[in-house]
Order: structure tokens, then sequence, then C-alpha cells
């Protein structure tokens, strides 16, 4: 008798995993696989075109992908032939019918530098990214300050050193009359 109902109960349980899957793992939505879209060449200096693509089957025939470009000034940023005035650019493409996305010209801003991140998604695919790092005339990554933005740090900090030294002068003056 109680195997009988041992029996039942593992069969309920096992009907009721089953039958009450959560809805998110019967989602439509498609997983690309790793590295499913890139950019070419991966390195690039500020104001070139680079290309981004998606490997076949990334998307669905024919569908809408919206492509983002995401940096600092990624206003500057152009999609194909169109400008755009905020600071994250996207455009919306058609894939092709086996689910790939064509090379995309994106031209970078002229005062690019960091990072760019480039995202493609569409409303049943988790869709693919790419990054492009920008560097400089001689092939090396942009980062820190240039000596432009160092000026102003220089003068404040030439100023700091006037009024300290001039202050330490006043001590020293107020001190000997003091004494005197």
């Amino acid at each position: 008798m109680r195997t009988a109902r041992r029996a039942a109960l593992v069969a309920a349980l096992a009907t009721i995993a089953v039958v009450g899957a959560p809805a998110a793992a019967q989602a439509s939505t498609i997983y690309p696989p790793s590295g499913a879209c890139t950019t070419s060449p991966a390195t690039a200096q500020p104001g070139s075109t680079i290309d981004f693509e998606c490997a076949a089957g990334t998307f669905s025939s024919n569908e809408s992908v919206t492509v983002t470009v995401t940096g600092e000034n990624g206003a500057g940023a152009t999609i194909g032939m169109v400008r755009f005035a905020i600071s994250t650019a996207s455009e919306v493409v058609t894939s092709q019918t086996n689910g790939s996305l064509s090379p995309l010209d994106i031209t970078l801003p002229s005062n690019a530098s960091g990072t760019y991140n480039i995202a493609a998604i569409s409303s049943t695919s988790a869709g693919g990214t790419a990054a492009v790092s920008i560097t400089g005339a001689n092939g090396l990554p942009v980062t820190g300050l240039d000596s432009g933005s160092m000026l102003g740090l220089w003068i404040g900090g030439g100023a700091l050193v006037a009024a300290g030294a001039a202050l330490g002068i006043a001590a020293i003056v107020r001190r000997r009359r003091d004494s005197d």
C-alpha cells in the first residue's frame, strides 16, 4: 500500500514538473552563439570607418534589427549615412534571409577615444555585441589626459603653491614681529 502511494506521489510530481514548466523556458527567443557579431578592424583611429556584421542564424529571417553604438561622444558616430545628435547612435536595419546582418559601415567620431560597444538586438533574438578600441597615431590605445586638458591643472596647481608660499611667508613675518 505504501509503495503504491509513493509511486502515485512520484507520478503526480513528475506530471506537475512537465506540465507546469515555466513560460520563460519555452520562450521563442533565439540565443546566438558566442561571438556572433564582429567588428573589422577591432582597433581603429578616430574618424575611421569600421564594418559591423553578425553571423547567419543570429536573427530571424528578414526581421528588424536595432544596431546601437555606445561610447564617448557616441552622437558623433555615423551608421551607414545617418548622423545622430544623441549620445548613443542607433539605426534599425533588416536582417538577411539566413538571419545574418550584412556588413554595416560605422564611421567613428573624429574625437573618438576609449572603447565603443556596438550591439544588435531584435524582438525575437538576444542579438550580439562587439567592440572597437580607439588607438592613437602610434597605434597605442588612447587613454589618460592630453596636454591641452592638463594646462588648467598646471595653472591651478601653480596658483595653489604660490598661495601656500605667500601664507607661509606671512606666518614667518608675523612670528618674527610678535617675538620682537
